[in-house]
């Protein structure tokens, strides 16, 4: 796929791995629908980025925002081409807690809706549209990108919730790959080791460079160009379809 002149859809746009993956598109010549909650900058980044972006307030979570957003995005920039699913939450909490208390239920599911659920959502409604595109000279109509994390693969303390979520996204790319594949658009997930997000800038800078510390090579924290770089780069090349793809400096985790 030529990422120049296409429409996308970014999911989580107005920050963190997601702002940088809009922007990167849109340097590369895409016109870009940022999607994300209004208290997020996703309508400030637009803005920065000129004709090439529009902002659309969408709860991936939400089956009637999507679709508008789908749609709203189609209509300002015409079919759509690509989808980048970058919205996301995090969560820490232990199966039962140090006073005995059971993990909160709610706060499961949420995580599971939001991680999972919305990231599903999200690629059913576009690749609804894919499938009606015209095909490239190689057949192709579209790609999604999705974002797991390297805790689907080792969860530590805490992330029950999140590593489900996440494995969930992992467990389904090649499904929905295979299920695409008839009408020419593919499907591959990243999983971020640990990167520079909005969640980890909470963190005082010495617990941030001892995170940095424990990545094999090179010893630091992963830069949000840097997944923008490989979300291109599957959207690219043709031959990536239906893989998961751990972009983390050759790190494995411990239980905490």
């Amino acid at each position: 796929m030529d990422i120049g002149g296409i429409a996308a859809v970014v999911t989580g746009g107005g920050s963190g791995l997601g702002e940088a993956t809009a922007r990167a598109l849109a340097m590369r010549g895409a016109s870009v629908a940022i999607f994300d909650l209004a208290r997020s900058r996703g309508s400030e980044i637009a803005q920065e980025l000129g004709d090439r972006a529009s902002f659309f307030e969408v709860d991936v979570t939400s089956a009637e925002q999507t679709a508008a957003g789908i749609t709203g995005a189609i209509e300002a920039f015409g079919p759509l081409r690509a989808l980048v699913n970058c919205a996301g939450i995090g969560s820490a909490t232990r199966t039962v807690g140090k006073d005995g208390t059971p993990f909160d239920l709610g706060a499961f599911s949420k995580t599971i809706e939001v991680n999972l659920i919305g990231t599903f959502n999200t690629i059913r409604l576009a690749a609804s549209k894919m499938i009606g595109n015209e095909p490239g000279s190689d057949g192709e109509r579209g790609c999604i990108v999705n974002t797991a994390s390297v805790a689907a693969f080792e969860g530590q303390i805490g992330q029950a919730a999140y590593s489900a979520s996440k494995g969930g996204i992992v467990g389904m790319t090649l499904p929905i790959a295979r299920d695409l594949s008839r009408y020419g658009v593919r499907c591959c997930t990243i999983a971020p080791g640990l990167f520079k997000t909005p969640l980890l800038a909470l963190l005082p800078q010495d617990a941030v460079d001892a995170l940095g510390a424990s990545v094999p090579f090179p010893q630091r924290l992963g830069n949000p160009p840097e997944y923008a770089g490989l979300a291109c780069h599957i959207l690219e090349n043709t031959m990536l379809n239906g893989e998961t793809i751990r972009l983390d400096g050759a790190i494995r985790m411990q239980p905490r």
